[in-house]
Order: C-alpha cells, then structure tokens, then sequence
C-alpha cells in the first residue's frame, strides 16, 4: 500500500490537477493500493472540493499574503510557523512515501516539512510563469512537471518533466453528437458560434464587453453565441437581456455540458488560466484570450503570450476587450484559413494524458 500526500489549493487551477492526479494513482495502483491523503488551507474552497471528489483532507492555518497593506499580514509569520509545525505532525502521522505540490500557499507549509525532514516531493507547475512558492520548494524537489517549455528559468532543467496540466475530463470535440450540442444550446448549424466564458464566478469586463456588443445590436445577433455569465453575475445579466431580449443568444450561469460547447464553437473568448488553456488545447479550440490582469505576476498574459507566439491563439488586453474583442472574434470566425491554422497549432500543444504522466513521476519516488 503506497501512502501520498497531496497538496495545493486556493483556486480551482491548483485543486482540480490535484485532483485528477489523485484518480491516475488510483488507477495505476488497483492492484497494490494507494491511501491518499490531501492537504489544503483552512476556510479554503478545497476543504469542500476535495471531499466532494471522494478524498480526504487536513487543513492548515497557512494564508497568503495581503497584497495591500493589511494588519493580516503581520500574523502571517505565525500562520507559517504554525502550520509548518502541524505539516510535521501530519507527515509523522500519515508516514508519506512522497508529498506532491501544486502550487499556492496552501502546498508551502507540508512540501517544506517534508523536505526539510528527508520525505521525497514532487510539483506540478500549471503556468508559463511559475508561482512563488514553487520556485522556492523547486530548489529540492525531486521532479518537476510543468505544461510549458522554457520553464528552465525557474527550475533546474535536469529535473524538469513535460507532463501538461492535468484535467479532470477529456474535452475531444470528436466524442460529442454534434446534433445534440447543438440542439442542447438552441442553435442550428447555419450560423457560426461564438463563445464567451469567463469562468464560474464570471468576470466583468466579458460581461461588459457582451453587454456593450449587444446594445448595438437591432434584437438580433449576426453570429450564434454562448455566453456564460457566471454566478456572480447571473441575475444582473439576466435581467440586461431581459431589457435587452437579442435572438441567438444561450445565456447562463454556468456551461453544465462544456463537452457540447467545445463542440459547436468556431471561435472561443476566454480568460487564459493554466486549466482553461489546457481544455482549449485538448478541444483544438480557436481562442481568443482575454487574460485576467488580477493574478499574481501576470501569469495569464505569459500563459496566452506562449500560445500567442506560436501562432495558436490571439490575445486582446483586458483594458481593450469591451471595445474590440467582439469585433476581433466575428473577423476571426470569417476567416475560415485562419481559423484552422489556429485550431491545428492549438492542438499540437495538448497533452491529454496529463495525469498519468504526473503519477508516472510520483510512482517513481514511493519506496
């Protein structure tokens, strides 16, 4: 029986690859077994995700630091001394063969007390950028896996592994009966379709960028359109196209059937986090990147740029979206050559067995 700890936390790009890694050791060790144990930040979204998934998981009180000036920050000295200290107690307890990272503060504290007490790690990078905290545990971890190449900047380049970023689900256009994708949405298949998302709890300037375009409109859209809003915005939104009623229009909270979206789209407006980047790979998507300037370091600018120069994505700047990446979406959708190169270059880049790759790299240091 092999003993993993898993950590990473704070948004869903870092659960939801700890996650899917988790299912490929399950998967690679039907036979021998495999107890697996996550670890995440006390209050975090993790400490629902996890168990949700089927997994247990341990909190501690680590938490980042406030980039504006806070009185929070001046117990964060504590925060780490405590939680570096309840890492050791559950390692001891636990008894690891290996301690896997996946980046954010919630994986500092249990992959610097595994390392400091001799305990074999492994991260896994989702950015083209990497984060702080695993340019700092990279220095001893043992391997590095990463979606992106060039990442010898931020680790040693012996120790660096492609695995991509690991999915929880396949996103290959070719398993979806286009028919019943299109029927699910509305649509028909004589008019292209464009979709915007912007994640799950949405994201304004996307949603100020659809409801400026729609304004111009005369109650009716030249192209077909998804528009996922988002729940924090959903009610808002609504009630704009209640006032605003524009055919061909599929507005919603959340895209429950993302397989039947990826299907349809011709062209996809997006936000460039690592897993978001990583579907639109594996769906060979035409992408317009719209990256969010609220993420440490820039890292969905690097991500979108690193698509960008080889030629299988565009890009529009966060302050220019609700002006121009409308526009810049509906010349893309008719221009049928551009579009292919980009969904041929974007899906030379998907990796789609991520996981098992990762857990190949993990197996390699259990006892």
């Amino acid at each position: 029986m092999k003993r993993i700890i898993l950590s990473g936390g704070g948004t869903g790009g870092h659960i939801y690859p700890a996650i899917a890694v988790a299912q490929a050791l399950e998967r690679a060790l039907t036979k021998e077994g495999v107890e697996i144990l996550f670890v995440g930040a006390e209050g975090k979204m993790e400490m629902t995700a996890v168990p949700k998934a089927g997994y247990r998981i341990v909190g501690v009180p680590i938490a980042g630091l406030q980039r504006s000036l806070s009185p929070k920050n001046l117990l964060l000295p504590f925060r780490i001394w405590k939680s570096v200290r309840e890492a050791k107690s559950i390692i001891k307890d636990f008894k690891p063969d290996v301690v896997v990272g996946f980046g954010g503060y919630a994986s500092a504290p249990i992959l610097w007390a595994a390392q400091r007490i001799g305990i074999p790690t492994v991260i896994q990078e989702q950015n083209s950028y990497a984060g702080l905290v695993n340019k700092i545990v990279g220095r001893q971890a043992k391997s590095i896996c990463v979606a992106y190449d060039n990442m010898e900047r931020f680790f040693p380049v012996e120790r660096i592994v492609k695995t991509g970023n690991p999915l929880r689900s396949a996103f290959s256009a070719g398993q979806v009966d286009k028919t019943e994708a299109l029927k699910h949405f509305g649509f028909n298949d004589t008019m292209p379709i464009i979709m915007v998302v912007g994640g799950s709890l949405g994201t304004r300037t996307l949603n100020n960028m659809m409801r400026s375009w729609v304004m111009t409109l005369d109650h009716k859209a030249p192209v077909q359109v998804i528009w996922q809003t988002g729940r924090y915005y959903e009610q808002e939104m609504k009630q704009f196209l209640d006032n605003y009623p524009t055919a061909n229009i599929w507005q919603g909270a959340f895209i429950e059937r993302m397989d039947y979206a990826y299907a349809i789209s011709d062209v996809v407006i997006s936000r460039s986090g690592a897993c978001t980047v990583s579907e639109l790979c594996l769906a060979g998507k035409p992408t317009l990147f719209v990256p969010s300037p609220n993420v440490a370091e820039d890292h969905q600018t690097k991500n979108a740029q690193a698509l960008v120069d080889k030629k299988a994505a565009r890009m529009v700047a966060d302050s220019e979206a609700v002006d121009c990446a409308i526009s810049t979406a509906l010349r893309m959708v008719a221009d049928k050559s551009e579009l292919t190169m980009l969904s041929k270059n974007i899906f030379k880049l998907a990796i789609a067995d991520s996981a098992d790759r990762v857990a190949a790299e993990v197996l390699k240091f259990c006892k």
